[in-house]
């Protein structure tokens, strides 16, 4: 879509192919822009050059900042995006998608569709020099995984091999900072309707946490129906129940509890 963020748990801190000779790790870099070109202004909001297969995940103006911050050119004025927003998209492989006298349109694009929008902009109000006006990005499920298999999150799939958005489903190894990296987090949904469970084989996590203890060695309910969600060897299957969560591995079946509300790793 060529259109138009999502909170993280309490518990978490929160290719494109380069052508043309370019190094694998320039930030820009040259060729073709995607097969439709954003043809659209500039001094909109940069969420609708995406193209997106799902929602947009990500998007919004920039902070101001002072005199001397700013670039002197659109590329460096690129560079200042990643160095004030500090951004969870991919840092090298952009192209320009896109000119005009005072902005300038970069794309970061997977098999010619733009999944990283950002418009950089010359002496605007509170932004003096070259830098982000905004920017907007799809779910980091449609990012490459040479990227997403670094970030904090783990990416599940669907029963037929497709990546799930992170906004329906996502996990992760406990935050090493509280000692939690032997437990694993599960996020399902988002909002109001968002839900964490947890794996604690190792009994890390502080008492009173869980609504019930982690089973390693559970029994699958009768009620219980296969998400279709997989990761690796994990398959999520869920009940009408929101109390657990369970997971089929190759050794059986574990029920992960809930997270209470209002707990986390401070």
């Amino acid at each position: 879509m060529r259109g138009g963020l999502v909170a993280t748990t309490v518990l978490v801190a929160s290719a494109a192919v380069a052508c043309g000779g370019a190094k694998a790790q320039d930030l820009v870099v040259p060729g073709t822009a995607p097969a439709v070109p954003y043809s659209g202004p500039l001094h909109v909001p940069a969420s609708r050059a995406l193209e997106c297969d799902g929602e947009i995940y990500s998007g919004g103006r920039s902070d101001p900042w002072s005199k001397g911050d700013g670039g002197a050119t659109p590329e460096e004025g690129l560079k200042v995006y990643f160095d004030i927003e500090q951004p969870d998209v991919p840092r090298h492989g952009y192209r320009v998608e896109r000119a005009e006298a005072d902005r300038v349109l970069y794309s970061f694009d997977v098999n010619g569709r733009t999944k990283v929008a950002v418009v950089v902009a010359k002496d605007q109000k509170n932004r003096p020099g070259w830098g982000p006006e905004t920017s907007a990005s799809c779910d980091p499920s449609e990012l490459p995984a040479s990227f997403t298999d670094k970030q904090w999150y783990e990416i599940w799939t669907d029963r037929h091999g497709k990546r799930v958005p992170i906004t329906k489903v996502n996990s992760n190894v406990g935050p090493e900072h509280c000692d939690w990296q032997k437990a694993h987090f599960l996020s399902l949904g988002e909002g109001r309707k968002a839900r964490l469970y947890a794996r604690d084989p190792e009994g890390v996590l502080p008492a009173g946490m869980l609504t019930s203890p982690y089973d390693g060695k559970a029994r699958m309910p009768a009620g219980a129906h296969d998400t279709g969600y997989r990761y690796h060897g994990w398959q999520l299957w869920l009940t009408d129940s929101p109390s657990k969560a369970y997971v089929r591995t190759s050794d059986g079946v574990e029920a992960w509890p809930l997270v209470k509300d209002g707990t986390g790793c401070a």
